[in-house]
């Protein structure tokens, strides 16, 4: 009796052993589990767009955030942006150093003009050097907006690219060559459906790839 009485008591703490394992597994997963998908789908990340119409054209910054949407990615944008402004000239009118001293900012985009001149090239690094370290210093990241030329400039593509890849190079800054993908586009097809009719500003098509450029390039496989 006492036997029966024994295996008895045994084979019930096994039992509730296993199933306290069981349990204590299964909440720790799914601990895990929910918090590392909360962090993902509960962080806002704000951008601050820098730059002249071609960034305008569009409300690219809109653009931007319904193609982070598409990629569960929650943005927020601010735009300044006056026509044929240069980095240089944004950092003379001294908003956008107020702006960014609000310490708010995930990422600050800037852009200019194509730049494939030696005049533009300094600009790009001298000036984004300053953007850089007061990004740095307010938590925010510099990323560049490479953009393109005319299509009567189409010759001056390789000059665009190489100065806005320097100086996002030389400033340790994001690159987003929007301006290289495009011609790859062009390149490929011939079709040069991304520029507007005035052969310079961007096609609504021209801006939403932009946009897919940039979400590509600032989170990667978020």
């Amino acid at each position: 009796m006492r036997k029966i009485i024994f295996l008895f008591t045994l084979f019930v703490c096994t039992q509730l052993t296993a199933q306290y394992v069981q349990n204590t597994s299964t909440d720790i997963s799914i601990g895990l589990g929910s918090t590392s998908q909360n962090v993902t789908s509960n962080k806002e990340f704000n951008i601050l767009f820098i730059g002249n119409s071609l960034t305008a054209s569009n409300d690219l910054p809109k653009l931007v955030e319904i193609a982070g949407k598409q990629k569960s990615i929650i943005i927020k944008t601010k735009m300044i942006a006056y026509p044929n402004y240069a980095i240089m000239d944004h950092w003379n009118d001294g908003k956008v150093q107020k702006e960014i001293k609000r310490n708010q900012y995930d990422f600050v985009i800037v852009q200019q003009g194509p730049s494939s001149q030696q005049n533009g090239r300094e600009i790009l690094i001298e000036y984004g050097r300053k953007y850089a370290d007061l990004c740095n210093k307010n938590g925010a990241k510099l990323s560049y907006f490479m953009v393109w030329p005319s299509r009567i400039y189409y010759h001056t593509f390789k000059g665009v690219i190489k100065n806005y890849t320097d100086a996002a190079r030389i400033n340790d800054a994001i690159l987003c060559p929007v301006g290289e993908e495009w011609k790859k586009h062009f390149d490929t097809t011939q079709n040069f459906d991304y520029y507007s009719a005035d052969g310079f500003h961007p096609s609504l098509k021209g801006s939403q790839r932009a946009a897919e450029i940039i979400v590509e390039h600032l989170f990667g496989d978020e």
